[in-house]
């Protein structure tokens, strides 16, 4: 069964996956800082357009590096964060788009 939105299609295995990322705290509150990027220390203008480098999050959030990367990957297979490389370094940003088609697919269905 699919669940539909602006005529996008959110299955129910993609549901599963956004409410998995969200069921730890500190997975939420990444997507909260995530939200003001320019709130991270040393954040310039143009890094601001392609996110948050993955160690100033782990820095904030004061989890090791392997831990951090699974729950930025765990938000970015739920589609709730993007991902771009930059050389060695990767920075997150909110998906702004697909959290909002999430939340519309939710405002359906309850």
């Amino acid at each position: 069964m699919s669940l539909r939105y602006d005529r996008q299609v959110t299955s129910e295995a993609e549901l599963l996956d956004v409410f998995r990322a969200l069921s730890n705290p500190a997975r939420r509150q990444m997507l909260v800082w995530l939200k003001e990027r320019m709130s991270f220390p040393g954040q310039e203008p143009d890094n601001a357009e392609i996110g948050v480098c993955v160690t100033d999050i782990q820095q904030r959030a004061g989890l090791s590096q392997p831990t951090t990367s699974q729950y930025l990957a765990m938000l970015r297979q739920a589609g709730l964060v993007i991902a771009t490389r930059r050389g060695k370094w990767t920075y997150y940003r909110r998906d702004e788009e697909n959290i909002a088609r999430l939340l519309g697919t939710l405002r359906d269905v309850l």
